[in-house]
């Protein structure tokens, strides 16, 4: 049977959308949103018409029938901690992003915009490892302070898809195996997946500092800085995320843009760019012993994979403890619709969502 998907994964500044029949590819699209239309809105919420309206004119343009499609799923939200997999967009969802999500964020409109239009040809949504996914074991949650609980907020989505892949080459199930696995992109996130389960991450904040953001740094330090005086609560903020990691050091957060001060003989540049892959295996090893070393696949993942001279830095420090598999790109619309396919065929469970 042939299964036609739409994928939709708002952004900031863009709404990515792609259209899947069954495993395949049939077109994916950038649709951009200009900043002085974005501006004219409080809350991310309230784009939820203008960037639904630009996503059915473009299908209608190019000759993309709604009424063609089995499902839609939509770039799961800040919802309350949910499990990883595909839930079922119901009316608590819609009221729960619309009204009380946990932060503003563009991924918030996903679930709201694939609601909407498979409602109009009656065909169910979904939303697919949201951000939120919290599958942390009782002991990954203790941190030291009661007042912070770690909590569970990755690329989730990236993680576990490229995760699956990894055991399909192995000719195994996912849930038969265990995984440390570092998505790298503007932030880098690491989680660790034990049989089918992500019991422990490493976070974007607590962890290998990245492109644009700082990630783990000194504690002490850091509070003597926010007391100084100096900077605001918004600046402070920036210089963790947005501000932070290669941006702070050499000014850029393209990672080819700092291979090529290498190749020109820059010594700091390359001490940073090594320091970044540095903790990223330090991140990797830390998360081996959540399974005891008992790892099958180390696995790294997203759009800074491409590059060779990150991957052989980090391949050369944690190949001890396990097989290296290089999976690079973000594969997030394909994640979404394959996660939905695998729903459609009966051979995923879709969950209801039911959180106040």
């Amino acid at each position: 049977m042939s299964y036609k998907i739409l994928a939709i994964n708002p952004g900031s500044t863009s709404t990515k959308i792609s259209i899947y029949e069954n495993e395949k590819e049939v077109f994916c699209k950038t649709l951009d949103h200009p900043t002085e239309e974005t501006e004219k809105y409080n809350k991310v919420a309230e784009q939820f018409n203008m960037r639904k309206e630009v996503i059915l004119s473009f299908l209608k343009e190019n000759g993309y029938d709604v009424n063609e499609l089995s499902a839609v799923v939509g770039r799961g939200g800040m919802l309350p901690s949910v499990k990883s997999g595909a839930y079922i967009v119901n009316d608590k969802m819609v009221d729960r992003l619309k009204n009380n999500p946990i932060m503003e964020h563009a991924s918030n409109l996903g679930a709201l915009i694939a609601y909407e239009i498979a409602n109009t040809v009656n065909i169910p949504a979904y939303i697919y490892d949201s951000v939120r996914v919290d599958e942390l074991s009782d002991i990954a949650r203790i941190s030291g302070m009661p007042d912070i609980p770690r909590t569970s907020t990755s690329h989730v989505l990236n993680s576990r898809a490229t995760a699956m892949k990894v055991a399909d080459k192995y000719n195994k199930k996912y849930s038969d195996m265990n995984f440390v696995v570092a998505h790298l992109g503007g932030g880098i996130s690491l989680s660790v997946h034990n049989k089918g389960q992500m019991v422990d991450i490493v976070s974007d904040d607590e962890g290998p500092f990245s492109p644009e953001r700082a990630g783990r740094v000194p504690c002490r330090p850091l509070i003597e800085l926010c007391y100084s005086g100096k900077f605001d609560k918004n600046t402070m903020n920036k210089k963790l995320r947005g501000n932070g990691g290669l941006k702070a050091y050499l000014s850029t957060v393209d990672a080819r843009e700092v291979e090529k001060m290498i190749d020109n003989g820059d010594e700091n540049a390359k001490l940073i760019y090594e320091a970044m892959a540095y903790q990223v295996a330090k991140g990797i090893g830390e998360l081996a012993t959540v399974v005891d070393g008992e790892v099958d696949a180390i696995v790294i993942t997203g759009g800074i994979a491409y590059s060779k001279m990150i991957t052989d830095w980090i391949t050369k420090r944690v190949k001890f403890i396990a097989p290296v598999e290089i999976v690079p790109g973000e594969n997030e619309m394909e994640s979404l619709a394959l996660g939905t396919l695998r729903v459609l065929k009966g051979e995923e469970n879709a969950r209801e969502y039911d959180l106040d």
